[in-house]
């Protein structure tokens, strides 16, 4: 059975930091591409930061560069967001997705979510 769990979200203020953790199950983790996504209230679900299934290389949104990192331990199957300087605009519902794309075919595992507040 795959599960994909989140944890590590909570209420932090401007400037803190929070470090978010998924811990995935039931699937080869170590070939797949893992990536954080967020969604605010009202808003569409945006990828913040990404990285190759050997962790090789990582990829993250504009408005998060320089603040958050990601990274993975796949001796673990975990993967972590380090999330630095927060904003009250980084407010929202982080998700972790697992992804493979081979011939074509996608294959794509998604948690429940944590939800981060940044808030005096």
């Amino acid at each position: 059975q795959v599960q994909v769990v989140e944890s590590g979200g909570g209420l932090v203020q401007p400037g803190g930091s929070l470090s978010l953790s998924c811990a995935a199950s039931g699937f080869t983790f170590s070939i797949y591409d893992m990536c954080w996504y967020r969604q605010a209230p009202g808003k569409e679900r945006e990828l913040v930061a990404a990285i190759t299934s050997a962790g090789g290389s990582t990829n993250y949104a504009d408005s998060v560069k320089g603040r958050f990192t990601i990274s993975r331990d796949n001796a673990k199957n975990t993967v972590y967001l380090q999330m630095n300087s927060l904003r009250p605009e980084d407010t929202a519902v982080y998700y972790c997705n697992a992804v493979r794309k081979r011939w074509g075919l996608t294959s794509s595992y998604w948690g429940q979510g944590t939800q981060v507040t940044v808030s005096s």
